[in-house]
């Protein structure tokens, strides 16, 4: 074990000049929570191929350890729902599920939730337990509840914690949806991504009380909403930048698999497109996506011959929208009850004819029956996804 008090400082320094630390109190909690003790047992880094190397704490050099601790990138710390480093030998393959988000991410956020002392906080998404330690530091650890629905990582989180020395009211389950602990909160803040904010999550936040959470559920396509609770148990405010988190499990959607062709093979129109469809891959093309296309998920290909397909799916209205390039053009063909490439390319071409406006243009407001989102002075632009 090695005194890390110097990387802290380095990275509350990086932290400051990207503009991401800019009060005394979040950069004394930075400078005094030593991130690697939430990293136990281990992390994942990404190799070639896919794959993952395993990299212990026990196993590790420590001033190698300490160098990943304080590198500025998100550290995968568990794969598909159950595998740890210390379980696994050599390189592995799996899907992240639980991770230590980049810190520029984890104090832009903290910064984000104006907060004032004496506020009591939920926190939906323990993971580590690093953002928790923050948060403890600052409003002192009587002032934090954090909710985490896996039972392994929380226990993990709970440790790291209590070696940090802080004991916080951590809630295993399923809080993330349904029933948060009952009390009232000045601010709520999730690190995982949702499709929608809950509204029991605006039942347990106080009039004027502020909820910071990441919404959508395609990767690189959503975004940081911040919305002020109001008195008449609503919600309104808007998306204030790009955000990237894993998503809560329970809202998780179901990969598009099988053969991609079958689900295809019946399609009630082909046309050229207006838009090509690789705009996709961008930030806000996909976040207005899934505005315009709730439910619905981009998928990408690959033909034998190495030619690129592209698709979007809504398996729960069992449509598609299918993509082939002829040299620059692009046609689609689309099948089902919905006419997905039409509503979402009517909304990209109005956000273009509008100026190509930032993710920060959206604004939103929620009820208990319904999200309503919007980009002011175009009336094009405005969507409200009715809650069933």
């Amino acid at each position: 074990m090695i005194d890390t008090a110097p990387e802290r400082r380095a990275l509350a320094d990086r932290l400051e000049k990207a503009g991401a630390l800019t009060t005394p109190q979040w950069r004394a909690a930075v400078e005094a929570v030593p991130r690697e003790l939430f990293l136990n047992p281990g992390v994942f880094l990404p190799t070639d191929g896919g794959r993952w190397q395993p990299v212990t704490a026990v196993g590790a050099d420590p001033a190698e350890w300490a160098r990943i601790a304080y590198s500025d990138r998100s550290l995968t710390t568990q794969l598909d729902g159950h595998l740890t480093a210390d379980q696994a030998d050599g390189l592995v393959t799996g899907v992240p599920t639980s991770s230590s988000t980049t810190p520029v991410t984890v104090v832009g956020m903290l910064e984000n939730l104006d907060l004032e002392d004496g506020h009591r906080l939920l926190e939906i998404g323990t993971g580590t337990g690093y953002s928790s330690a923050l948060m403890c530091h600052r409003l002192g650890e009587d002032n934090v509840t954090t909710v985490e629905v896996d039972p392994e990582v929380a226990a993990r989180a709970d440790a790291a914690l209590e070696t940090a020395g802080f004991s916080t009211w951590t809630v295993t389950g399923d809080g993330l949806l349904g029933h948060p602990p009952r009390a009232l909160y000045d601010r709520v803040i999730a690190t995982c991504a949702v499709r929608r904010i809950p509204h029991a999550w605006i039942r347990q936040t106080k009039p004027g009380g502020i909820i910071l959470a990441t919404i959508g559920s395609w990767p690189y396509g959503t975004g940081l909403a911040k919305v002020t609770v109001g008195e008449d148990g609503t919600a309104e405010g808007r998306i204030i930048g790009r955000s990237s988190f894993m998503q809560a499990r329970s809202q998780t959607a179901v990969p598009v698999s099988g053969d991609l062709s079958a689900r295809t093979a019946y399609a009630d129109s082909e046309r050229a497109t207006k838009v090509p469809p690789t705009i996709l891959k961008e930030w806000m093309p996909a976040f207005l996506s899934q505005l315009a296309a709730p439910g619905a998920q981009f998928v990408r290909a690959t033909t034998s011959d190495g030619s690129q397909l592209l698709y979007v799916f809504d398996s729960d209205r069992e449509s598609f929208a299918e993509f082939t390039a002829a040299g620059a053009d692009w046609t689609v063909r689309q099948g089902g009850p919905a006419a997905l490439w039409d509503d979402i390319e009517q909304a990209l071409i109005a956000w273009q004819d509008a100026g190509s406006l930032d993710i920060s243009a959206v604004r939103l407001h929620i009820t208990n029956e319904s999200h309503a989102y919007w980009i002011e002075g175009n009336p094009s632009l405005r969507w409200e996804h009715r809650l069933t």
